[in-house]
């Protein structure tokens, strides 16, 4: 559990270091906002991770293991490409800056590969719950600080200074790999390329009701990403102050997020996986109204710390009980190229569904568009719902 939690941690820390935090370096440097927008592709990636995890199913690298063999790898060259983004000239040279960032990202989607497949083999699948929660909580700490502590550190240091530090942090993940157990190797490890690429999909598609269980992970969480990608331009709208929003949502909603991943877990342990889906969908629903109350009631703190807190405690449930049932889809022979390819589509409605929110919320209004974000959940509960009646259990068939 340990070993999951600075994982996630490891796993969390790069993402916002070609996002946000290099939004602001770019800034900063007065490169034009069309350039920063096109920064986007960068992230490019992380959605398309499933073409190359075959190979980290398919070959052991050296005498580390399959798993911690390749975490060693891309965790050295995810360092080495973070020094390189440090030295980059966002002004003078914006074509380096976008090659150094691509790695950056590629080493990272890369690393977050091996990193899910070591949790589904070392954890046994009543430890799933709780250990997706500690990743989770891991992962949102290192966003944090890399985020928050990257923006406040870049008032007192250079941006270069700033990444070279977060680079430094990385040293967490590598020493984690250094020191953690490989897993044990399931049977029937792929012994060709070829098994590696063409298997785990065969072997997923021959389950009963394959393409629903993916439509189901597409739909879950897409009110709740779309909303979220909403909230702070709605913040500044409605009369919050950034001093606010940086306090209330940033601060205190973080460890609102950590408290409801750690809840998430415990309950996923004693409620299983589905019945744990359906109650944090409901919730999710339901905070996600939340913020069209908050757009009646206006810039009023104790309605953001509320609405805050409750979106930030079901969001962090909700997440918990998704990433630890996606892990019980894979079969533990494909586990880097199964959950590459589930994890890949949880990651569509981000950069697909949130594309149009601006757009959506400024026809409709902000209360309209919150209800409308809160009524889509609704197919992905039903799909649930039905699926569960179909007699899918929590380790579907093909799992071993």
């Amino acid at each position: 559990m340990l070993v999951a939690s600075f994982m996630g941690f490891a796993s969390g820390l790069p993402l916002l270091l070609t996002g946000s935090v290099l939004q602001a370096w770019m800034k900063d440097e007065g490169v034009d906002l069309g350039t920063i927008g096109l920064f986007a592709l960068v992230g490019l990636p992380y959605t398309l991770k499933f073409l190359w995890a075959p190979l980290m199913d398919r070959f052991t690298p050296n005498s580390l293991g399959r798993r911690r063999g390749w975490l060693l790898i891309f965790q050295v060259l995810l360092i080495s490409s973070l020094v390189a983004l440090s030295l980059s000239e966002p002004a003078l040279s914006p074509w380096w800056l976008a090659v150094a960032a691509l790695l950056v990202t590629f080493f990272s989607a890369s690393q977050d590969i091996v990193i899910d497949a070591y949790r589904r083999e070392a954890l046994a699948d009543d430890e799933q719950g709780l250990g997706a929660s500690l990743y989770v909580n891991g992962y949102r700490v290192g966003m944090l600080l890399a985020s928050g502590g990257g923006l406040i550190l870049a008032d007192h240091m250079s941006f270069s200074q700033v990444y070279q530090l977060m680079a430094g942090f990385m040293l967490i993940g590598l020493a984690t790999t250094l020191f953690a157990p490989e897993p044990e190797p399931a049977e029937g490890v792929p012994s060709t390329l070829r098994e590696a690429v063409v298997q785990p999909f065969v072997e997923y598609f021959m389950r009963r009701d394959a393409m629903l269980i993916l439509a189901f992970i597409l739909l879950y969480k897409i009110g709740d990403t779309m909303a979220s990608h909403m909230t702070t331009p709605f913040y500044l709208d409605i009369g919050f102050s950034k001093t606010e929003i940086g306090t209330v949502v940033k601060l205190f909603g973080f460890w609102a997020t950590i408290s409801g991943g750690l809840i998430g877990g415990l309950l996923v342990m004693r409620l299983g996986i589905f019945r744990a889906l359906w109650l944090f969908g409901i919730l999710q629903g339901v905070s996600t109204a939340g913020f069209a109350v908050l757009a009646q009631m206006g810039p009023s703190l104790a309605g953001l710390a509320a609405v805050i807190t409750f979106e930030n405690l079901s969001g962090g449930m909700g997440t918990a009980a998704y990433v630890a049932y996606m892990a019980s889809l894979t079969n533990k022979k494909f586990t880097a190229t199964q959950y590459a390819l589930l994890s890949s589509l949880m990651g569509v409605p981000r950069v697909i569904a949130a594309a149009p929110t601006g757009f959506l919320a400024d026809a409709m209004g902000w209360t309209a568009f919150f209800l409308f974000c809160a009524v889509i959940a609704v197919p992905g509960l039903l799909l649930l719902r039905w699926l569960h009646r179909r007699g899918t259990d929590e380790r579907p068939h093909g799992v071993v």
